[in-house]
């Protein structure tokens, strides 16, 4: 636990500290300048200081919160009988604790990648090349039930990439499909957009594929920009040991008083 702690509180200097280096396509950069613009324009998305979602997922109460100016991202999922599973990464290393109150995660392994996309795509980080380093590259146009979509790759570094569909007609993303290298891809379809503040949010996220027995969805019902205290996407610190109570104090019986000299050797010393 304790070596798992030291991996999370680390500073993640590479992600957070360094100069971003996106390399992006002009051709993509011209679809995500037409996305970033439809849905509410680079001045007021780059205003944006923090994410945070609360709403349902697979019919439980879920909070989440990301940060869009480096790797972040926490949730809160609430489970039967009133437990929590919390998920979190700080760029260094994902965590989770699960609803028996155990804590686990790792600072390696193809999971992490997984979890480092999550933190990236829900964070927006693809609206903010100067923040995050990404690759992207212009994928081409395809059909889906009849609309035509303009398809990115697009890959924080070290995270899982994805195939992001953009509606070549209103350029809003529609769908994303993930590609974590350990099985079947998952897709990801948003919809419902709805204006929070001067940007649009979609408040409706159905996932399939993927690892998933069954379509997950996850519903919004409220999001604000609030930024979050960077501490709570770090695993918390484990409790200090519990002092010892100080052992009670050995009772000792007071010695008995002196005895007072016999009346006849006082007389005695009184001479």
């Amino acid at each position: 636990m304790r070596k798992l702690f030291a991996a999370v509180v680390a500073v993640a200097v590479l992600a957070a500290g360094a100069t971003a280096q996106a390399q992006n396509s002009p051709a993509a950069q011209r679809v995500l300048d037409k996305a970033r613009a439809a849905s509410g324009g680079a001045a007021a998305w780059n205003m944006l200081r923090g994410l945070h979602e609360v709403g349902e997922e697979g019919g439980q109460p879920v909070e989440r919160w990301a940060d869009p100016l480096r790797f972040g991202l926490r949730q809160e999922t609430q489970i039967d009988g009133g437990t929590k599973l919390i998920q979190g990464y700080n760029g260094a290393a994902e965590w989770r604790i699960l609803s028996s109150g155990a804590a686990t995660g790792s600072d390696r392994g193809p999971y992490l990648a997984k979890v480092r996309g999550e933190a990236f795509f829900s964070a927006y980080g693809y609206f903010f090349p100067s923040r995050f380093d990404l690759r992207s590259s212009h994928e081409g146009v395809r059909q889906h039930q009849g609309r035509s979509y303009e398809v990115l790759r697009v890959q924080p570094a070290g995270g899982a990439p994805r195939d992001m569909w953009f509606d070549a007609r209103t350029g809003m993303l529609a769908r994303m499909i993930e590609h974590d290298g350990q099985g079947a891809p998952e897709t990801i379809e948003v919809s419902d957009y709805r204006r929070v503040g001067s940007v649009m949010i979609p408040f409706r996220v159905v996932a399939s594929g993927g690892d998933l027995t069954a379509p997950r969805e996850r519903v919004l019902k409220r999001v604000d920009f609030l930024p979050a205290d960077r501490a709570i996407f770090s695993l918390p610190p484990p409790a200090p040991p519990k002092a010892e109570a100080p052992a009670p104090p050995v009772a000792t019986r007071a010695p008995p008083p002196a005895e007072k000299p016999k009346r006849k050797w006082r007389r005695w010393l009184e001479r």
